[in-house]
């Protein structure tokens, strides 16, 4: 008999299998496979197709095409199958290349979910006309889910319940518009009967479908990856809540919906139908998981040996036609310390082939500063650092770098936050009372012609990339804005141990130049969804504006570098450091804060700022 022990941990096992994804405002590159990465590849690979009929290797007609271009190399197919311990396979290989008379591609027969099985007998009764049973599902979920965790998107407000899965047994688009065989009064009686906590609803639901202990780490797993998208951002807020260490259970709820909604349409099946005559056949199915698993890893071997082949040939052409590295000995004048992004690393190469006593280094965008940031007069705090760490540290704007004025500093944030809210309010305000349903009419109807104007304007082309939100709602005559670490003024120890930890893992600790550039990325464009994936991931998503400006300040502050000495890593007093962000968009480079630099760099910088424009 299976423990609630037991079953916590096939439902944690099957959640862990799905990788995280970051909203868009933040969007970074996840590995879709990352709940795998534990797992051989090719095990995965074998899994992941019986479980969701995914393949992890390119399709083999692809592979001969790789063959005649002349990208798959024989000497690097033999290596690879060799490597495998199956050198007997190269013969097959070579067939299949040469006139791809070798074994068909395999078929992924991936294991049926319930909603499989009833679509297998519609034989033209479909539960809405021209859909299916899986269509509907993940419809109806997808619909709930967007609902339920809007995030200051809808007009009227989302549900009330803080449980994914609580506020779906409400739904009534669940038992609605479908065609149940017993009808709608059943279909919602059986929700009712369901119990309120998710975990104990998984527990009865997998009981009455008869999934032995053996199987149900697999059914679950099956069951979230039907609904990915939905379980990778219950995923991502699970794991920022581990972050705070603190937890979140919506995929859990999530994972609840889904298994629900096998469970009503196998107690709907009618005797004839095989959803209800063969259930103990198909939950039984799913304790051979490991076998199938074997057998597709088995049929794919060949396939692995083809994809190993063309990445061996890639690497060593990529290996071939790397150009030497080569440094002048003479000291650097200028040091240059990019991104290690793939879109930095284009701008950073062309500076290092210039004939000039420029320096470069590649290290990673956030600069090892564990940052979140609050832009001034805002209760958003975003983090700047990989998706993967916690910010230890927040950052807002100030507009000196003056210690002695901090008091004053303070007053002026308060001032502008309560402008800010003020004139957010206000626009807050005036769209509730153009979208709310009891006025919008009368808004139109008031405004006439000039609401037709502001609608014309929506309609056309903007090129302009928009504003940046960090300003929004600040009054005009707030002055430059500069982010800024306090603890460079309120411990300043504490800050040059930050500044030796960055210093030592760029290697800068001896023979620093009299100019430092830090140089972020980020991008601009117009009406892009997706642009802060554009941006820096290390940043998370963000630019790297922020960590470059800090760690400027923090290592060009005189009582940081007074610390430092004392800490072994001294900074000459001829070094100024300047922050600078690469736009990857055009390739231009801006450089911020140049009017702190003492009078001794303005040349110098001015030169950077020359060479950055013809590189």
């Amino acid at each position: 008999m299976t423990t609630d022990d037991d079953l916590r941990s096939d439902v944690d096992a099957a959640c862990d299998r799905i990788a995280p994804t970051w909203p868009l405002d933040r969007f970074i590159a996840v590995n879709p496979y990352w709940g795998w990465r534990s797992t051989d590849i090719t095990d995965a690979a074998a899994r992941l197709g019986r479980l969701a009929g995914t393949m992890l290797t390119m399709p083999r007609t692809w592979f001969c095409d790789e063959w005649r271009a002349g990208r798959l190399s024989p000497h690097e197919l033999a290596a690879a199958a060799n490597a495998a311990g199956t050198p007997e396979l190269v013969e097959a290989a070579l067939d299949l290349l040469q006139a791809f008379h070798g074994p068909p591609q395999p078929t992924l027969h991936r294991m049926a979910l319930i909603t499989d099985v009833r679509d297998q007998q519609l034989d033209g009764n479909e539960p809405v006309p021209g859909r299916t049973w899986t269509d509907l599902v993940v419809h109806q979920i997808s619909q709930h889910c967007a609902s339920h965790v809007d995030e200051w998107q809808a007009s009227w407000a989302p549900s009330a319940s803080d449980c994914l899965f609580d506020s779906w047994r409400i739904d009534p688009s669940v038992t609605h518009g479908f065609a149940w065989r017993h009808g709608r009064r059943w279909a919602r009686a059986q929700l009712d009967a369901l119990p309120t906590n998710p975990t104990d609803a998984i527990s009865v639901m997998l009981n009455d479908l008869g999934v032995g202990a053996a199987g149900r780490e697999a059914y679950l797993t099956a069951l979230l990856t039907s609904v990915n998208g939905w379980a990778a951002w219950c995923a991502y807020r699970r794991w920022q809540a581990r972050l705070l260490e603190s937890d979140d259970d919506m995929i859990v709820e999530l994972l609840a919906i889904r298994l629900a909604w096998e469970w009503m349409l196998a107690a709907d099946a009618d005797e004839t139908d095989p959803a209800g005559r063969q259930r103990a056949e198909w939950a039984e199915s799913w304790s051979f998981l490991d076998a199938l698993a074997a057998d597709t890893a088995d049929e794919q071997h060949l396939d692995w040996i083809l994809q190993t082949a063309v990445e061996r040939t890639f690497q060593r052409d990529i290996m071939d036609g790397a150009p030497q590295a080569t440094r002048s000995n003479a000291p650097a004048e200028i040091q240059a310390v990019f991104c290690i992004d793939v879109r930095s690393e284009v701008f950073r190469r062309a500076v290092e082939s210039m004939p000039t006593s420029v320096h470069t280094r590649g290290f990673a965008g956030f600069f090892g500063l564990p940052l979140a940031y609050t832009p001034t007069g805002s209760a958003l705090t975003r983090p700047q650092l990989p998706g993967l760490l916690a910010p230890s540290l927040t950052v807002t704007d100030t507009r000196t770098n003056d210690s002695a004025t901090l008091d004053r500093q303070e007053r002026d944030i308060e001032a502008r936050t309560a402008t800010r809210l003020a004139t957010l309010g206000e626009r807050a305000r005036w769209k509730e009372f153009r979208t709310d349903p009891s006025s919008m009419f009368s808004y139109v109807e008031s405004l006439g012609l000039l609401a037709a104007i502001e609608l014309v304007d929506h309609s056309l082309p903007h090129q302009d990339a928009p504003a940046a939100w960090e300003r929004d709602g600040l009054p005009s005559d707030v002055g430059e804005l500069r982010p800024r670490l306090t603890l460079v003024d309120d411990d300043p120890r504490e800050a040059a141990a930050i500044g030796r930890r960055v210093l030592n893992a760029m290697g800068l600790v001896d023979g620093i130049a009299p100019l430092v550039m830090l140089c972020g990325h980020g991008s601009h464009s117009a009406n892009n969804p997706h642009a802060a994936g554009l941006d820096c991931g290390a940043c998370g998503g963000q630019t790297g504006e922020v960590n470059a400006r800090v760690l400027a300040d923090l290592l060009n502050a005189t009582a940081v570098r007074d610390e430092l000495i004392s800490l072994g890593v001294p900074i000459p007093d001829s070094t100024w450091f300047v922050a600078a962000l690469h736009d990857t968009t055009t390739d231009g480079v801006e450089l911020f804060d140049t009017d702190l630099a003492p009078a001794s760099h303005r040349e110098r910088i001015s030169q950077l700022s020359a060479l950055l424009a013809t590189a």
